[in-house]
Protein backbone atom coordinates (compact mmCIF):
# COMPACT_ATOMS: atom_id res chain seq x y z
CA UNK A 1 0.00 0.00 0.00
CA UNK A 2 1.54 3.29 -1.29
CA UNK A 3 1.75 5.76 1.80
CA UNK A 4 0.13 8.67 1.15
CA UNK A 5 1.81 12.28 1.32
CA UNK A 6 0.43 14.50 4.22
CA UNK A 7 0.11 17.94 3.32
CA UNK A 8 -1.23 19.93 6.45
CA UNK A 9 -2.54 18.77 9.78
CA UNK A 10 -5.03 20.87 11.79
CA UNK A 11 -6.53 20.81 14.64
CA UNK A 12 -9.69 18.77 13.34
CA UNK A 13 -8.59 17.67 9.79
CA UNK A 14 -5.39 16.21 8.20
CA UNK A 15 -5.22 16.82 4.36
CA UNK A 16 -3.50 14.48 2.07
CA UNK A 17 -2.20 14.65 -1.09
CA UNK A 18 -5.22 13.59 -3.52
CA UNK A 19 -4.76 10.71 -6.44
CA UNK A 20 -5.16 13.19 -8.93
CA UNK A 21 -3.72 16.60 -9.68
CA UNK A 22 -5.86 19.69 -8.29
CA UNK A 23 -7.29 17.24 -5.33
CA UNK A 24 -6.63 17.06 -2.00
CA UNK A 25 -7.81 14.27 0.51
CA UNK A 26 -9.63 15.46 3.76
CA UNK A 27 -9.47 13.31 6.69
CA UNK A 28 -11.93 13.62 9.78
CA UNK A 29 -10.15 13.73 13.14
CA UNK A 30 -11.74 12.44 16.76
CA UNK A 31 -9.40 15.48 18.25
CA UNK A 32 -11.13 18.59 19.90
CA UNK A 33 -10.10 21.73 20.81
CA UNK A 34 -11.43 25.22 21.80
CA UNK A 35 -10.46 28.75 22.71
CA UNK A 36 -7.70 28.49 20.07
CA UNK A 37 -6.60 25.10 21.08
CA UNK A 38 -6.03 26.43 24.98
CA UNK A 39 -8.63 23.41 25.81
CA UNK A 40 -7.92 20.05 23.72
CA UNK A 41 -9.25 16.45 24.46
CA UNK A 42 -11.19 13.96 21.92
CA UNK A 43 -14.91 13.20 21.15
CA UNK A 44 -14.97 9.35 19.81
CA UNK A 45 -16.45 9.35 16.61
CA UNK A 46 -16.62 12.83 15.63
CA UNK A 47 -15.18 12.82 12.96
CA UNK A 48 -17.14 10.50 11.34
CA UNK A 49 -20.33 12.74 12.28
CA UNK A 50 -18.66 15.40 10.82
CA UNK A 51 -17.72 13.96 7.05
CA UNK A 52 -21.22 13.21 6.94
CA UNK A 53 -23.02 15.69 7.98
CA UNK A 54 -20.49 18.25 5.87
CA UNK A 55 -21.01 16.20 3.04
CA UNK A 56 -24.61 16.38 3.42
CA UNK A 57 -24.83 20.10 3.55
CA UNK A 58 -22.20 20.83 0.81
CA UNK A 59 -24.33 18.40 -1.12
CA UNK A 60 -27.04 20.80 -0.86
CA UNK A 61 -26.01 24.00 -0.89
CA UNK A 62 -23.93 23.08 -4.64
CA UNK A 63 -27.73 21.84 -5.35
CA UNK A 64 -29.07 25.60 -4.97
CA UNK A 65 -25.63 26.89 -6.70
CA UNK A 66 -23.21 27.15 -4.28
CA UNK A 67 -19.94 26.59 -5.65
CA UNK A 68 -17.97 24.63 -2.70
CA UNK A 69 -14.73 22.06 -3.25
CA UNK A 70 -16.33 19.03 -2.05
CA UNK A 71 -16.52 16.35 -4.84
CA UNK A 72 -17.32 13.14 -3.10
CA UNK A 73 -17.10 11.15 0.17
CA UNK A 74 -14.68 8.34 -0.07
CA UNK A 75 -15.29 6.61 3.56
CA UNK A 76 -16.75 7.15 6.80
CA UNK A 77 -13.51 9.50 7.89
CA UNK A 78 -13.05 10.95 4.46
CA UNK A 79 -13.84 13.13 1.46
CA UNK A 80 -11.86 14.28 -2.02
CA UNK A 81 -12.34 17.64 -1.95
CA UNK A 82 -10.67 20.33 -5.18
CA UNK A 83 -7.25 21.67 -3.75
CA UNK A 84 -7.91 25.67 -3.13
CA UNK A 85 -5.74 28.78 -2.03
CA UNK A 86 -7.66 28.99 1.28
CA UNK A 87 -8.65 32.89 1.41
CA UNK A 88 -7.12 33.92 5.07
CA UNK A 89 -10.59 35.06 6.43
CA UNK A 90 -12.99 33.34 8.70
CA UNK A 91 -16.42 34.44 7.94
CA UNK A 92 -18.52 33.74 11.35
CA UNK A 93 -22.44 34.34 10.54
CA UNK A 94 -24.57 35.22 13.22
CA UNK A 95 -28.27 35.10 13.58
CA UNK A 96 -28.44 35.20 17.21
CA UNK A 97 -26.25 36.83 19.84
CA UNK A 98 -23.88 34.07 21.47
CA UNK A 99 -20.38 33.23 22.21
CA UNK A 100 -17.71 36.36 22.06
CA UNK A 101 -20.24 38.72 20.87
CA UNK A 102 -22.44 38.25 24.09
CA UNK A 103 -19.38 38.03 25.61
CA UNK A 104 -17.73 41.53 23.98
CA UNK A 105 -20.86 43.63 23.69
CA UNK A 106 -22.75 42.38 26.27
CA UNK A 107 -25.85 41.22 24.75
CA UNK A 108 -27.37 38.17 26.62
CA UNK A 109 -27.10 35.15 24.93
CA UNK A 110 -29.81 33.86 22.77
CA UNK A 111 -31.30 37.54 21.78
CA UNK A 112 -32.06 37.53 18.40
CA UNK A 113 -30.61 39.66 16.07
CA UNK A 114 -31.93 42.98 14.34
CA UNK A 115 -30.50 40.99 11.23
CA UNK A 116 -27.87 38.20 10.30
CA UNK A 117 -24.07 40.02 11.24
CA UNK A 118 -21.12 39.37 9.05
CA UNK A 119 -17.64 39.10 11.37
CA UNK A 120 -14.53 38.75 9.95
CA UNK A 121 -11.42 37.26 11.75
CA UNK A 122 -7.90 36.54 10.64
CA UNK A 123 -6.97 33.54 10.09
CA UNK A 124 -3.51 32.98 12.51
CA UNK A 125 -3.96 30.62 15.36
CA UNK A 126 -0.78 32.49 17.06
CA UNK A 127 -2.61 35.45 17.21
CA UNK A 128 -5.90 34.19 18.32
CA UNK A 129 -7.82 34.43 14.91
CA UNK A 130 -8.62 38.16 15.62
CA UNK A 131 -11.63 39.86 14.61
CA UNK A 132 -10.81 41.97 11.63
CA UNK A 133 -13.01 44.61 9.67
CA UNK A 134 -13.26 44.90 5.52
CA UNK A 135 -10.53 47.85 6.04
CA UNK A 136 -8.31 45.44 6.98
CA UNK A 137 -9.06 42.99 4.22
CA UNK A 138 -8.10 45.65 1.51
CA UNK A 139 -5.46 47.05 3.43
CA UNK A 140 -3.04 44.16 3.46
CA UNK A 141 -4.45 42.31 0.14
CA UNK A 142 -6.13 39.34 2.06
CA UNK A 143 -9.05 39.26 -0.37
CA UNK A 144 -10.06 42.22 -3.37
CA UNK A 145 -13.43 43.87 -3.08
CA UNK A 146 -14.78 41.88 -5.61
CA UNK A 147 -13.59 38.62 -3.59
CA UNK A 148 -15.60 39.84 -0.87
CA UNK A 149 -18.04 40.81 -2.47
CA UNK A 150 -18.40 36.75 -4.00
CA UNK A 151 -17.75 35.39 -0.39
CA UNK A 152 -20.12 37.71 1.61
CA UNK A 153 -23.32 37.16 -0.73
CA UNK A 154 -22.95 33.34 -0.54
CA UNK A 155 -22.54 33.72 3.10
CA UNK A 156 -25.99 35.01 3.10
CA UNK A 157 -26.79 32.42 1.02
CA UNK A 158 -25.48 29.78 2.88
CA UNK A 159 -27.36 31.28 6.05
CA UNK A 160 -30.35 31.78 4.33
CA UNK A 161 -30.77 27.54 3.24
CA UNK A 162 -29.13 26.20 6.26
CA UNK A 163 -31.66 28.38 8.64
CA UNK A 164 -34.16 26.55 6.81
CA UNK A 165 -32.48 23.35 6.82
CA UNK A 166 -32.25 23.33 10.27
CA UNK A 167 -35.69 24.87 11.47
CA UNK A 168 -36.97 21.94 9.61
CA UNK A 169 -35.83 19.26 12.11
CA UNK A 170 -36.40 21.25 15.01
CA UNK A 171 -32.72 23.32 15.14
CA UNK A 172 -31.92 26.65 15.33
CA UNK A 173 -29.33 28.07 13.20
CA UNK A 174 -27.18 30.91 15.95
CA UNK A 175 -24.01 30.99 14.24
CA UNK A 176 -21.13 29.46 12.37
CA UNK A 177 -18.28 29.93 10.61
CA UNK A 178 -17.39 29.71 6.79
CA UNK A 179 -13.89 29.09 5.12
CA UNK A 180 -13.38 30.42 1.52
CA UNK A 181 -10.55 29.49 -1.61
CA UNK A 182 -9.46 30.40 -4.83
CA UNK A 183 -10.39 27.67 -7.12
CA UNK A 184 -7.96 28.16 -10.07
CA UNK A 185 -9.08 27.13 -13.79
CA UNK A 186 -6.09 28.22 -16.10
CA UNK A 187 -5.02 31.57 -14.81
CA UNK A 188 -8.62 32.72 -13.77
CA UNK A 189 -9.24 32.14 -10.22
CA UNK A 190 -13.07 32.29 -8.61
CA UNK A 191 -14.11 31.90 -4.98
CA UNK A 192 -15.75 28.64 -3.24
CA UNK A 193 -16.84 27.21 -0.26
CA UNK A 194 -14.21 25.51 1.21
CA UNK A 195 -12.85 23.65 4.23
CA UNK A 196 -16.40 21.83 6.39
CA UNK A 197 -19.44 22.73 7.98
CA UNK A 198 -20.48 20.63 10.98
CA UNK A 199 -21.66 21.19 15.09
CA UNK A 200 -17.28 21.59 15.26
CA UNK A 201 -18.15 25.23 13.63
CA UNK A 202 -22.23 25.85 13.87
CA UNK A 203 -23.80 26.93 17.00
CA UNK A 204 -27.00 24.58 17.04
CA UNK A 205 -29.94 25.00 19.77
CA UNK A 206 -33.19 22.84 19.99
CA UNK A 207 -35.92 25.14 19.11
CA UNK A 208 -37.93 23.66 21.74
CA UNK A 209 -35.35 23.46 24.64
CA UNK A 210 -32.57 25.48 23.79
CA UNK A 211 -30.34 22.78 24.43
CA UNK A 212 -26.59 22.93 22.86
CA UNK A 213 -26.26 20.22 20.13
CA UNK A 214 -22.44 21.63 19.52
CA UNK A 215 -19.18 21.42 20.44
CA UNK A 216 -20.22 24.52 22.75
CA UNK A 217 -20.93 21.14 25.02
CA UNK A 218 -17.07 20.52 24.99
CA UNK A 219 -16.23 24.33 25.28
CA UNK A 220 -18.60 24.64 28.46
CA UNK A 221 -17.73 20.97 30.12
CA UNK A 222 -21.54 20.27 29.70
CA UNK A 223 -20.95 16.63 28.78
CA UNK A 224 -22.67 14.68 26.48
CA UNK A 225 -20.77 15.94 23.45
CA UNK A 226 -21.29 12.60 21.31
CA UNK A 227 -24.51 12.47 22.00
CA UNK A 228 -25.16 15.83 20.88
CA UNK A 229 -23.38 15.59 17.55
CA UNK A 230 -25.54 12.12 17.05
CA UNK A 231 -28.24 13.98 17.26
CA UNK A 232 -28.10 15.96 14.71
CA UNK A 233 -27.15 13.84 12.37
CA UNK A 234 -30.06 11.35 13.03
CA UNK A 235 -32.72 14.67 13.02
CA UNK A 236 -30.76 14.48 9.73
CA UNK A 237 -31.78 11.34 8.67
CA UNK A 238 -27.53 10.67 8.33
CA UNK A 239 -27.74 8.05 11.13
CA UNK A 240 -30.60 5.30 12.54
CA UNK A 241 -32.34 6.02 15.38
CA UNK A 242 -30.58 3.37 17.07
CA UNK A 243 -27.04 1.75 16.96
CA UNK A 244 -25.15 5.00 15.93
CA UNK A 245 -22.62 4.53 19.02
CA UNK A 246 -21.94 0.78 17.51
CA UNK A 247 -21.21 2.58 14.13
CA UNK A 248 -18.61 5.35 15.35
CA UNK A 249 -17.24 2.65 17.19
CA UNK A 250 -16.62 -0.09 14.70
CA UNK A 251 -15.26 2.36 12.36
CA UNK A 252 -13.16 4.55 15.10
CA UNK A 253 -11.58 0.80 15.37
CA UNK A 254 -10.99 0.39 11.75
CA UNK A 255 -9.39 3.91 11.80
CA UNK A 256 -6.65 2.94 14.00
CA UNK A 257 -6.04 -0.27 12.25
CA UNK A 258 -5.44 1.49 9.00
CA UNK A 259 -2.97 3.86 10.45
Amino acid sequence: MTRRRKIYEGKAKILYEGPEPGTIIQYFKDDATAFNAQKKGTINGKGVINNRISEHVFTRLAHIGIPTHFIRRLNMREQLVKQVEIVPIEVIVRNVAAGTLSKRLGIEEGTPLPHTLLEYCYKDDSLGDPLIAEEHIACFGWATQEEMQDISSMAIRVNDFMSGMFAGIGIRLVDFKLEFGRFFDGDFARIILADEISPDGCRLWDIETNEKLDKDRFRRDLGGEVEAYQEVARRLGLLPDEGSSEIMDLDAHRAKKSK
